[in-house]
């Protein structure tokens, strides 16, 4: 089977640009309701996936006094806990699934790094599920 079976288009996804502010970023998550957004260049290559448990981080070490607090610093420069690893396009299921398992989210890269959109952890499971239930 093919991954692109379960891509969401990046037209359909909503991802930051490397060049916005902490406050944009965080607005744009609680607009959304994500837990995670991805994170491109001015090219559109994949640079990375921002959390809120990112956030939440970064707020403790501010509170804590180890930072200054700055809504206007860049996105980019918050320190990310966890690696979203993309796949490529020319990824296979078994690449899919063992990443799926530790992400709730997997970026879809083309050959030349460009973001082309992401396959949810939902989209692999409900999948199965069907087949599965197709199969009693």
């Amino acid at each position: 089977m093919n991954i692109l079976f379960f891509l969401k288009p990046k037209n359909e996804v909503v991802y930051l640009s490397s060049n916005v502010t902490a406050r944009k970023a965080l607005t744009d998550m609680q607009t959304h309701t994500y837990t995670a957004i991805p994170i491109l260049s001015e090219d559109g290559e994949y640079i990375g996936t921002i959390t809120e448990g990112d956030f939440l981080r970064y707020s403790t070490k501010i509170a804590d006094g180890a930072q200054t607090p700055d809504a206007e610093e860049n996105v980019i420069s918050i320190p990310r806990a966890v690696s979203y690893d993309p796949i490529s396009i020319n990824a296979d299921i078994e690449d899919l699934i063992s990443k799926v398992v530790n992400q709730n989210f997997v970026p879809v890269i083309d050959d030349n790094r460009k973001f082309i959109g992401i396959i949810t952890r939902k989209d692999v499971i409900q999948y199965i599920y069907n087949k599965l239930k197709s199969l009693q």
